[in-house]
Parts: C-alpha cells; structure tokens; sequence
C-alpha cells in the first residue's frame, strides 16, 4: 500500500525561517538545513535569506547536478501544499538542463591558464622597473602595471569563488590563495562571503551588501530611514555626516573608487580576525601575511617617498577600474527592500542586473562582469561561454516580457552617475529631520 504524503502550508513553511530553524522547499519537497547551515560551503546566509520558502531556482543556480543526491538526509518528510512553478521557472530550468547536457558547466577553456601568464608577466615587468631602473615615470608605470595585475587576479577569484577554474579541488585552492591572498591581499574567504550574499539578495537594499557603502554613496533614498543590514548586522546609520558626503557623492565617486581598495583590505582583515567561523583560516591569514610582505618591501625600494607614493597611487587608482566595473552592473539598477524570494529568482536577478555592450576582443577586460545577467542567472558557468549563451537568455526575457538591461560601458557610467547624483540631490533636502552639524550648515547656508 503506497504510504500518503504529508503536507504543510506554505504559512507554515515561512515560519520556519529564522536561525535555529531553517526549513526551504526544493521541488515541492520540504528540507530542514538548520544544522547544515552551520557547514554549507556558501555559508549560512544564504540559507537564512532563504529559508521559509521555495529556494528551487537558486538551488539550481548554484549546485551541479551531483548535489541533488544529498538532499535526502534533510528531508523532512513533508511537502509543500499547492506547490506550483512559474512559466518563467520552468524555462529557466529548461535552459539550465539542456546547459548541463551541453557540458558547458565543465568546459572551462583556458582562460585561467593565460590570465596567470598574464599575470606572471605583469608581476616581473612592474618589479623590474621598481629594482632595475632609475627614471621616475618606469616608477610609476610599474605601479600602474601592478594595477592591472591586480584586476585580473580579481577576475580569478572572482571566477574560482563560483566554480572550479583548475583541474583539481586543491589546485584551485592553491589558485584562489596564490592570486587572491598573496598577490592582491584580498581574503578569498571573504571575497566568498560577499558575493554568495550579493547573488542570492541581488540588489536588495538591507540584504545586498554591493549596495551597503554607507557613509559614503547611497543608491537610492531608501538609505535615509538608516536601514538595518543583515549582511553587516548592524544599522546604517544616516547622520548628518552621511548626509554631507551622499550629498556630493556624484562628484566624489570616482576619487572614491581609486581607493576603494582600501576598503577591501579591511573586510578581509575584519573577517579573518573576527569569531565568526573561517574555513582554513590559517592559510587565509598567511596568504595575505604574504601580500603585506612582499608589496611594501617593494614599495621600500623606490628611491624616495615621492615615488612611493606616485607607485602605490598608481597602483591603487588603476585598480579603481574595477571597483567602478563592480558597480556599473548594478547601481543604477532596480532596488528592493526586504529578502530574496525564491518565487521570482529569475525576475529578481534580470532587474537587478545591468549588462556592458562591448566586442568580444574587450572580454578579457571586463571580465565575464559584461555578460552580468548570464552570469547571475548561471553563476557556475565559466565566462568563456557567457558571449554564446547570452542571445538565448536574451530570448527568454522577450519571451516572459521581462527586462534584460544592457548600456555601453559610457551609458553606463552616465546612468550610475544619474542614480548617484539623484539620490545625492535628496539627501539635500533640509525638511528632513536629520541632525544637522555645523559643516552642513556652513556649506548649504546660501544653497
């Protein structure tokens, strides 16, 4: 006699969503990963943003196939009441199917392999300028050298923190350190961290933390009610000093973005000296021992402090090209307060999401980040194929009527300039009963 399902109402599903009890329906079956939480390779954010719903689509983006077998040990035993799928899920999954019979998830090509030459060659050409030569401007090429070097790291771990670039688990662990911690001194942990939140939130205000720059810019209005993030765990707090530099952030955003490296070296370093749990954090902290060894012995060997600081400028304000690439995808995008909703993955992922028009000889500069909806959509597919899949996701969006967003790289710094200058022009208004220090009043007396 075939033994009759249990089920529970999606009600009661969603009550099941805070830390210590964390239940997610995946095809219309109910999982508890309350414990599991605790060792997932993404982290337990995820599993918290979310948990009392159906999380289907985001399981497909983020696992291969294989994964599908281990569900069974967290089977509740339970099914979801009136569980349906939208036309668009359908599709989407449709399309991730037939990309996995295609093998496109393996085939890797040989990006990895020619961005580390790449790399090695900018690391020996940018030392040799600072060790064997005397003119100041090799000085300061060779710290815009070591710019360069450190964008396509970051392509690296971007890339190696969403899917297996290497032959092997422990040669792309080797990679991620190598490229991540020791030559950038950016924890790829931490890098981890981040972007798994930023994926599965994507561009949610108090969830996102690729929106979260607070004091310094504001995407949107919202910002003002000084919201809650639960990446961070802390409120953003707008104050009258946040007021003063959102106020003029359109003006200061790129000089912001040379530095904004900066801000990366402390969410590493915060993250890896925190209690919070690090896999093999013993080898993120040496990792990034190593970078602060080798880059500030190399900066000692210019001949004076000027040309120290013109190389690490240099170095740092080249980088800033990426920073400014991070954010054309998204900034200018549509925003949300509240979770994710595994309901409307694949909707939530095209609106908040901005594609770079470029020809195919300028992939190698942005990185795979110009196909950013693909990449959203399918985060394990490695960018070599993101160009070929692009027009039947292009067409799966005219299909549902849905938005699939793509500027220039200049449109796209014109609009994210807009929606910065927007936003700046409302934190402007003094009606706003936000604490007013004496800066404030001295700048906006006469307007």
């Amino acid at each position: 006699m075939t033994e009759s399902r249990r089920y529970i109402s999606r009600a009661e599903l969603e009550s099941h969503k805070k830390p210590g009890d964390l239940w997610i329906s995946i095809q219309g079956k109910i999982y508890d990963v309350t414990e599991w939480s605790h060792d997932h390779p993404g982290g337990a954010l995820p599993l918290l943003s979310l948990a009392g719903q159906d999380a289907t689509d985001a399981f497909v983006a983020y696992h291969p196939g294989l994964a599908w077998q281990y569900l069974d040990k967290f089977f509740t035993g339970y099914y979801l009441e009136d569980y349906s799928v939208s036309e668009v899920s359908k599709d989407y999954r449709k399309l991730a199917a037939e990309f996995s019979k295609m093998g496109l998830f393996e085939k890797k090509g040989h990006v990895t392999c020619i961005t580390l030459c790449f790399i090695a060659l900018l690391f020996c050409i940018s030392v040799y300028g600072v060790l064997c030569c005397d003119s100041a401007w090799v000085h300061l090429c060779s710290g815009g050298l070591m710019g360069f070097l450190w964008i396509q790291s970051g392509w690296i771990g971007h890339d190696s923190g969403h899917y297996q670039v290497m032959s092997t688990r422990k040669f792309n662990r080797f990679t991620q350190i190598l490229t991540g911690n020791c030559l950038a001194g950016i924890s790829i942990a931490w890098w981890k961290w981040n972007y798994n939140a930023h994926h599965i939130a994507c561009n949610s205000l108090d969830f996102d933390p690729d929106l979260q720059h607070m004091p310094f810019f504001a995407v949107s209005s919202k910002f003002f009610h000084s919201l809650t993030s639960y990446f961070y765990e802390r409120k953003m707090t707008f104050d009258s000093a946040t007021r003063f530099l959102v106020s003029y952030q359109h003006w200061t955003y790129y000089p912001v973005m040379c530095f904004a490296r900066i801000n990366l070296f402390a969410q590493s370093l915060i993250l890896l000296l925190s209690k919070r749990k690090v896999p093999n954090r013993g080898q993120e902290i040496l990792g990034v021992l190593v970078f602060w060894t080798w880059y500030p012995l190399l900066v000692s060997c210019l001949p004076n402090w000027t040309e120290r600081l013109m190389f690490v400028v240099a170095s740092f304000a080249v980088t800033g090209i990426q920073h400014v690439q991070f954010c054309l995808n998204h900034f200018s995008s549509s925003v949300y307060l509240g979770p994710p909703s595994g309901n409307d993955w694949f909707e939530k992922q095209t609106e908040g999401t901005l594609n770079i028009l470029c020809s195919s000889w300028m992939d190698w500069f942005h990185g795979g980040l110009q196909f950013q909806i693909e990449h959203h959509l399918f985060p394990r597919l490695p960018r070599c194929h993101l160009r070929k899949v692009s027009p039947l996701v292009k067409e799966l969006c005219k299909k549902h009527s849905l938005q699939y967003n793509c500027a220039s790289f200049w449109k796209a710094n014109v609009m994210t300039i807009g929606t910065l200058r927007s936003a700046a022009l409302q934190a402007r208004d003094l009606t706003s009963p936000v604490p007013k220090n004496l800066v404030w009043e001295a700048v906006n007396t006469h307007g």
